[in-house]
C-alpha cells in the first residue's frame, strides 16, 4: 500500500496510526467486542435444529470409543469426509455435551468471531488501516451464515481458525526468525489442511503478502521457508482429491465437463462471490446450477472480464500493489472451489456461500483498507460522519445476518426458505421431502418427492424419497418401483438397497429381502441398519426355514458394537438372536438391557414391546 502525503515509498509499515488501537488494552476491548457483535448477530442460529448431513458429522455411535477415534484418523471413509482434525473435534464435542445441537452452534459462533479477532491482529502487524472495520465486516457479514449457523461447517469455522493462527505465527517468524514460531506455523497449518484443505491456499497467500509489503520476493527469506507448506499442503490437495471422487461420488455424468467449460465455470463463479460480497442480496443455502456450455457465446464473458481486471490491477501495481495483492489472495483462496477439482455438491449447484469462507478476506480487506486511506486524506477518517457510516454499515450487516440466520433453525425452514427463491432446487424439494416424512406429514412429503422427480429424473435419491412415502402409505408395490430404478440408476446406492429390503420385508418376501441386506452389507460393511434388520429377518422369519440363530447372533452384536449398545431397537434384536440360538438365559437379560435403556429415553411402545419379549423368553425357560 501506498503512504500517505504522496510519498513514493509503498511499504505496509508507514501506516500504524490508520490501522492500530492506542493501547494494548483497547485492542483487547476490540476483540471482545467482535466476538460480543458475533455472538448477537447469530441469536436465531443459536438453537437451531440439525439440517441435512449434520448426523452424519455429529460422532456416529460405531466412532464414540477410543477405537472409533483411532478410525477417524486412520481409515477414510469412516466419516463423511476424510477431515480428521475436525471429525476429532466433533467426537470431543460428543463427550461433553452428547447429541444436543446449541453447544455445537455456540461453538461455530464462537469460532467465527475467534477468527475475527486473528484477521483483527493479523491486520494490525501488517498496519492495514480499518483493521477492526475489516474484522467486524468479516464477523458480522451475512455471505458467512452459512459456514457458521450449519453444524457441518465446523470445517470451516475450526479451518479459519487454525488458518489464521497459522498465519499470525508465519508473519511472527518472519519478523524474528525464531525456529519456534516457525514449528507452531507448520504445525497448525497442519491441522488445518485436517479440517478442510482448503487451507492448502495459505503458503501462497503469505507470498502474495509478503510481495505486497516489499515489492519483490526474496529466495532465501522469502519462499525457501514456505517450501514445506507447499508440500504438505498439494499432499493433502491430492487427498481430498481422490475421497472426493472415490469416496463420496464426486465424478459421473455431472461432472463431465471440458476444460474450457470448467474455465466459464471458473470465471463465473469468481463474478458471483465478488457479487454476494459487495451486494448480499438474495442469499440462499442451494443456489440454482446454472447451464454450462462451451458453445454459449455470452459464457465466455466471465473468464475474459475476470482476465481483464486482474491484467488491469497487475499494471496498476506500480502505483498500488494492494488492489492486484487482494485479488490474488481472493481468487486464490477460492482455486479449490472454482470448478477445475470435481467436489460433490456440483451435483446441484457451482456456488454455495461456504466456498468463500476464508477467500472473502481478500476482498474485505482491500475494499475496507482503501476507504479508510481515501477518508484520510480527505480529513474526515476521524469524524463523526465516517464513524456513524461505519456503525450502520455494521448494523446492516448484522441485521442481514440474523435475517439469514434464521433460515436455518430447522431442516423444514431451511429447505422451504430455499424453494422460495429457487423453485426449481431437486435437491430442496427431496431433502424437504425426508424432512416432511420424519414429522409424519407424507402428503406433502409425496409431492416434494414428485417434484423433485420432475426436475431430476434420472436421480436415484428422489425415487428413494418417494418410495419411503409410499411405503408409509403401505402402497408397497409401487414403493419397491422406485426403490427398483434407484437401484437401476445407481447400482452402489445403499439406501436403495436397504429400504427395498425393507419394503420386501413387508411384502413377506423374504428371501428377496434377505438379498437386498446382504447387498447393503456388501456395499457397506459397518451399515448399522443392514446388520440389526438382517438380524431380525433371521431371527424372527415367519418361515422357519429361513431362520438362521448363529448368524443372526452374529450379525446383531455387531449392530449392537457399532452403536454402543446404547440402542434398545438393536439390543431387542440381539436377545430375539439369542433366543432363536436357544442361548434363553442371555436373551432375557439383553432384552432386560433393551427395557431399561427404552423406558430411559420415555419409548413407551419399544418398551412394552421389550416386556413382552422378556416374558416369552422366560416362559420358553421354564
Amino acid at each position: 500500500m501506498k503512504k500517505i502525503k504522496g510519498r513514493k515509498s509503498e511499504s505496509a509499515t508507514a501506516l500504524p496510526k490508520l490501522s492500530q488501537p492506542s493501547s494494548f488494552r483497547a485492542t483487547w476491548i476490540l476483540s471482545f467486542l467482535l466476538i460480543a457483535m458475533t455472538l448477537i448477530a447469530y441469536v436465531p442460529a443459536w438453537n437451531g435444529k440439525p439440517i441435512w448431513d449434520d448426523n452424519m458429522h455429529m460422532t456416529k455411535p460405531e466412532l464414540q470409543t477410543l477405537d472409533g477415534l483411532m478410525r477417524i484418523w486412520i481409515q477414510p471413509g469412516a466419516t463423511q469426509q476424510y477431515y480428521p482434525a475436525v471429525h476429532s473435534a466433533f467426537w470431543v464435542a460428543y463427550k461433553l455435551w452428547g447429541d444436543s445441537p446449541a453447544p455445537y452452534h455456540l461453538l461455530n459462533i464462537l469460532l467465527h468471531g475467534f477468527s475475527a479477532v486473528l484477521l483483527f491482529r493479523i491486520l494490525l502487524r501488517l498496519a492495514i488501516p480499518g483493521a477492526w472495520l475489516a474484522a467486524a465486516i468479516f464477523a458480522l457479514h451475512p455471505v458467512q451464515v452459512e459456514s457458521v449457523a450449519w453444524i457441518s461447517e465446523l470445517k470451516n469455522t475450526l479451518s479459519g481458525v487454525l488458518f489464521l493462527s497459522a498465519a499470525l505465527f508465519y508473519f511472527n517468524f518472519d519478523k524474528n526468525r525464531r525456529r519456534s514460531d516457525y514449528l507452531l506455523a507448520l504445525a497448525l497449518f497442519g491441522f488445518a489442511l485436517m479440517s478442510k484443505t482448503v487451507t492448502a491456499s495459505l503458503p501462497a497467500a503469505l507470498l502474495v503478502t509478503f510481495w505486497w509489503k516489499r515489492g519483490t520476493l526474496s529466495w532465501k527469506r522469502d519462499v525457501l521457508p514456505i517450501v514445506p507448506f507447499f508440500v504438505i499442503g498439494a499432499a493433502a490437495g491430492l487427498v481430498t482429491v481422490w475421497v472426493e471422487r472415490k469416496l463420496i461420488g464426486a465424478e459421473g455424468h455431472a461432472f463431465e465437463f471440458t476444460i474450457i467449460e470448467r474455465f466459464l465455470i471458473a470465471g463465473r463463479v469468481c463474478w458471483f462471490y465478488l457479487g454476494k460480497l459487495l451486494w448480499p442480496a438474495d442469499l440462499m443455502f442451494i443456489y440454482p446450477r446454472w447451464e454450462v456450455s462451451q458453445l454459449i457465446w455470452w459464457q465466455y464473458l466471465f473468464p475474459i472480464a475476470l482476465f481483464a481486471v486482474l491484467a488491469i490491477v497487475w499494471l496498476l501495481r506500480k502505483r498500488s500493489r494492494a488492489p492486484i495483492a487482494g485479488a490474488l489472495l481472493f481468487v486464490g483462496m477460492l482455486f479449490p472451489a472454482l470448478g477445475f477439482f470435481n467436489v460433490y455438491p456440483f451435483v446441484y449447484s457451482f456456488v454455495a456461500d461456504h466456498f468463500q469462507y476464508l477467500a472473502s478476506i481478500g476482498v474485505i480487506v482491500p475494499v475496507t483498507a482503501g476507504f479508510a486511506l481515501l477518508f484520510d486524506r480527505v480529513g474526515v477518517r476521524s469524524s463523526p460522519v465516517s464513524r456513524g457510516l461505519g456503525i450502520l454499515l455494521l448494523l446492516g450487516l448484522g441485521i442481514l445476518t440474523w435475517r439469514q440466520s434464521r433460515a436455518y433453525t430447522d431442516p423444514i425452514t431451511l429447505y422451504r426458505t430455499t424453494l422460495e427463491k429457487n423453485p426449481d432446487c431437486f435437491m430442496a424439494h427431496n431433502n424437504l421431502s425426508v424432512a416432511l416424512l420424519e414429522k409424519g406429514q407424507t402428503d406433502d412429503a409425496i409431492v416434494h418427492s414428485q417434484r423433485a422427480l420432475e426436475i431430476r429424473p434420472n436421480d436415484a435419491q428422489p425415487h428413494v424419497s418417494l418410495g419411503d412415502a409410499l411405503l408409509r402409505k403401505r402402497k408397497i408395490d409401487k414403493a419397491i418401483a422406485h426403490y427398483q430404478a434407484a437401484e437401476k440408476l445407481m447400482p452402489d446406492y445403499v439406501e436403495a438397497h436397504t429400504h427395498l429390503g425393507n419394503a420386501f420385508l413387508l411384502q413377506r418376501e423374504f428371501p428377496m429381502a434377505i438379498a437386498e441386506y446382504e447387498t447393503t452389507l456388501r456395499l457397506l460393511p459397518r451399515s448399522i441398519p443392514a446388520h440389526n434388520n438382517l438380524a431380525w429377518l433371521l431371527a424372527t422369519c415367519a418361515d422357519v426355514s429361513l431362520r438362521n440363530g448363529p448368524r443372526a447372533v452374529e450379525l446383531a452384536s455387531v449392530a449392537a458394537e457399532l452403536s454402543g449398545r446404547k440402542d434398545p431397537q438393536i439390543l431387542r434384536t440381539l436377545a430375539a438372536a439369542y433366543a432363536t440360538n436357544g442361548q434363553i438365559a442371555t436373551a432375557i437379560e439383553t432384552a432386560q438391557d433393551a427395557l431399561r435403556l427404552a423406558s430411559a429415553r420415555g419409548d413407551n411402545g419399544l418398551a412394552q414391546a421389550a416386556r413382552n419379549d422378556i416374558q416369552r423368553y422366560q416362559a420358553a425357560l421354564k
